[in-house]
């Protein structure tokens, strides 16, 4: 019998979690999905996208869908609801979820900011090109029309949105999708390496004050 090769990791494993023999979906090109978020039941999450630190991604009583390149930010939480089994939550492509928000049960079109802390709740739709400000409520059944500024709560229209915060809002998500591909390596680093790196860069710095002509360890090339 052959073991198989281990190696400790430096941070734990992501919580993947199946409800009623059902794990959830996860693309493999570009995803990252952090080592202290937790990924329950019938969920599917898209090419490129990202769950970052501390959130929550649930779809135990109904299902979850994530489009591609969209940020579900740290501490956020994706729920559903189970009423006369048709309250899902969807969120399309290209949406950034602040931190610490709630999506519950509830519609996120493409190319949408729900800002930090902010609630969108059962029932609710929020169209595409739409910003739900820092801390707005969205109530239940609420539609967000397109290309709308919606704060408070409950939240309301404040004004229609000025070109470049519509530009802005795709901009969001390539900028979270580059940050989330360089917390993909590091995470995914045992050990060994992270000490083979730290050589390195000690090699380097004795290089400079020593001998430049000095030979590199034999493992920086790998």
């Amino acid at each position: 019998m052959e073991v198989a090769k281990y190696s400790e990791k430096l941070v734990p494993s992501t919580r993947f979690v199946a409800v009623d023999g059902v794990a959830p979906r996860v693309a493999e090109y570009g995803t990252f999905v952090a080592p202290s978020a937790s990924v329950i039941g019938d969920v599917t999450i898209g090419r490129n996208s990202s769950i970052w630190y501390g959130s929550t991604v649930r779809g135990d009583v109904n299902t979850v869908s994530i489009g591609e390149r969209t940020a579900i930010m740290d501490r956020a939480v994706i729920h559903v609801a189970k009423i006369q089994g048709d309250s899902p939550t969807n969120i399309g492509n290209n949406v950034t979820v602040g931190a610490g928000a709630l999506i519950h049960a509830a519609t996120v079109k493409d190319l949408c900011v729900i800002g930090e802390s902010a609630q969108v709740l059962d029932g609710a739709l929020v169209e595409s090109n739409s910003i739900v400000d820092v801390g707005a409520v969205v109530t239940p059944g609420t539609v967000v029309p397109g290309g709308e500024l919606w704060a408070g709560a409950p939240a309301k229209k404040v004004r229609e949105l000025t070109a470049e915060e519509i530009a802005s809002i795709p901009q969001k998500a390539r900028d979270a999708l580059e940050l989330a591909s360089m917390h993909a390596v590091e995470n995914s680093k045992d050990y060994a390496q992270v000490q083979e790196e730290e050589d390195w860069i000690d090699f380097l710095e004795d290089t400079q004050e020593d001998d430049p002509h000095r030979t590199p360890p034999p493992w920086h090339n790998r």
